[in-house]
């Protein structure tokens, strides 16, 4: 397993982190395999989406916010960060990429982000790999 570090500026972020995790892959010697990227924060999670237009990650996360305010009355959580607990929730904490000659086998416009919802904060991710079957 290797881990990267995620220093994130902003209360809520997309962070680009394909270029970190294509350099795991390349440390690893990865041929062929699935490398499985995993957020181990209960307010964070990752995604991949467009890396090549700013403003796909600016109009992502002003949806996400206006979908889900960080100030509700209903919340409970005692710690005032609720909405960083379901926005982590409904974007997941894990993907799967394939690495093939390798190489990750994203599309022309993606990237894998890591989603900062409770910032700013030193994150990490851990990278694993399995074999293709």
């Amino acid at each position: 397993m290797y881990q990267i570090s995620v220093q994130t500026r902003a209360r809520t972020e997309l962070v680009d982190i394909t270029s970190q995790i294509a350099g795991v892959v390349s440390e690893a010697g990865i041929g062929d395999a699935l490398c499985n990227v995993f957020v181990p924060h209960t307010t964070a999670g990752v995604t991949i989406n467009e890396n090549a237009d700013p403003s796909v990650v600016h109009d992502i996360l002003k949806v996400v916010d206006s979908v889900i305010p960080f100030h509700d009355p209903g919340y409970r959580h005692s710690e005032g960060n609720s909405a960083a607990h379901i926005k982590s929730s409904i974007l997941g904490c894990s993907l799967n990429v394939i690495v093939e000659g390798g190489s990750l086998k994203l599309g022309t416009w993606q990237g894998i982000f890591f989603a900062e919802f409770d910032g700013p904060r030193s994150r990490k991710v851990w990278v694993s790999f399995s074999a293709l079957v």
